[in-house]
């Protein structure tokens, strides 16, 4: 069995020689360590969650417009205030995950997601909605950083190789999710858009039955004496890398909102042009996403990733734009191209983003500082349509240009703020990750 070290893993490196041992050698022929039953319950339990969520976001607002009749204004009013209040449960979880273990508190969130979705088919008004969706995104929060604790745990000796091929079927689960949600909403009936959200439901259990049949319980890593409860809002590096990372993040809805938009007002292409760009950007993500992140292992990786994912944003913004000045298969020609192109940003952007997320994190404290990601990320996520619709398409194609350049300021921000964070640490630049609390794992060491 392999009981390399954390510490002797950073030591060595990624490109340690053939005199690095046999230790080295059984790492270099192995991503998923000794066993890796928990990983594919892992990777199965995330495919199945977010199949559900595929189903229940393709059609969500039409359901609570069209079925439960809200206006519109209303739905958005209401998920606005359950997504800022949702923000309040992510550090707190986070602890929680580190002191209990996170398989317990991931297991407990996906319960109450369960419920939560199911109750979302005996909403009748405003502020039954308002209730069900704020308690809905307290738990999905809460969930974010148990999850993200529990992937720290199980992702072996070579934990960015697994978290790429965990990327890989979320992002599959979602196109299946999304695939399956086109046929309700072409029956347009309430049986159909409540089969989703039930589906959805389901999706949160069976997930939870798949963690607690095959990834066993972590039980809580030793704190060091100088630990204390909130002590990632005192680490300034992580914080730099969570603004960058809340950013940056906006590029996903380029594609799923910006885009679309642009492209129906502002050129003539044609209208399945839309359908063809979420295609593709599903089908770049999923096909490469295993082969790039598996490559981004180290720090100084991580940073490098980011720069090189600025980059191909500050090209793909551009040919974006240029969309609205070319007749009409030109333009759909364009757009594919410029989505190819931003895709394979995203996938560099996301393997910077899982390196640095996770590497730069603590041992015992994957909790809350995952707790503390997904805060950022939301965060960025819930500003991305105002700064995207109300900046960029208001400025045209200088809004494009000017949104490019900004991706790739962020970008060549990512090798500096991780150099940084390294030094705090006092870990080298090229040294691997560690695999945080592989060793707990029954049957790992």
């Amino acid at each position: 069995m392999i009981r390399t070290t954390a510490r002797q893993r950073r030591r060595r490196g990624p490109d340690a020689g053939p005199d690095a041992g046999p230790d080295a050698e059984r790492d270099a022929g192995s991503d998923a360590g000794p066993d890796p039953g928990p990983q594919r319950a892992l990777i199965a339990a995330s495919f199945v969650n977010r199949v559900g969520n595929g189903l229940f976001n393709t059609a969500a607002v039409l359901y609570f417009t069209l079925v439960v009749h809200l206006p519109a204004a209303q739905v958005g009013a209401g998920l606005t205030i359950a997504g800022l209040t949702g923000l309040a449960a992510g550090i707190p979880a986070g602890n929680l995950a580190d002191r209990c273990g996170p398989r317990t508190v991931w297991l407990v969130t996906l319960a109450l997601q369960a419920a939560t979705m199911a109750a979302f088919t005996a909403v009748d008004g405003w502020l039954a909605f308002t209730l069900v969706a704020t308690l809905d995104r307290l738990a999905a929060t809460a969930s974010g950083a148990a999850a993200g604790a529990l992937v720290a745990r199980v992702s072996g000796e070579r934990p960015a190789a697994f978290r790429a091929r965990l990327r890989t079927y979320v992002n599959l689960g979602v196109v299946v999710g999304t695939l399956g949600a086109a046929f309700a909403i072409q029956a347009d009936t309430r049986a159909a858009y409540t089969a989703l959200i039930l589906g959805n439901a389901a999706s949160f259990a069976v997930a939870g039955l798949v963690v607690l049949a095959g990834v066993p319980h972590c039980p809580p890593l030793p704190r060091p004496a100088g630990h204390r409860r909130w002590s990632v809002l005192a680490d300034r590096p992580y914080l730099a890398f969570v603004g960058l990372y809340s950013a940056i993040g906006l590029q996903y809805q380029v594609v799923s909102l910006l885009l679309p938009i642009w492209l129906s007002a502002h050129t003539d292409a044609p209208r399945w042009t839309v359908a063809a760009v979420y295609a593709v950007n599903s089908g770049v993500c999923v096909l490469l996403q295993s082969r790039i992140g598996a490559t981004v292992e180290t720090t100084r990786q991580g940073g490098r990733a980011f720069r090189l994912a600025g980059g191909l944003f500050l090209v793909s913004c551009p040919v974006m734009a240029l969309t609205a000045d070319v007749p009409t298969w030109v333009a759909a020609l364009l757009a594919v191209l410029a989505v190819c192109v931003h895709s394979v940003g995203e996938v560099w952007e996301s393997s910077a983003s899982y390196a640095l997320g996770f590497g730069l994190a603590p041992d015992h404290a994957q909790g809350q500082y995952q707790g503390l990601l997904g805060i950022g990320f939301t965060a960025g996520q819930a500003l991305a349509p105002v700064v995207l619709t109300g900046a960029v398409l208001a400025l045209g194609h200088t809004g494009w240009l000017l949104l490019g350049v900004l991706f790739a300021g962020l970008g060549a921000a990512g090798p500096p703020v991780a150099a940084w964070a390294a030094r705090t640490r006092h870990v080298p630049q090229d040294a691997q990750p560690p695999a945080p609390g592989r060793s707990p794992l029954p049957g790992t060491d």
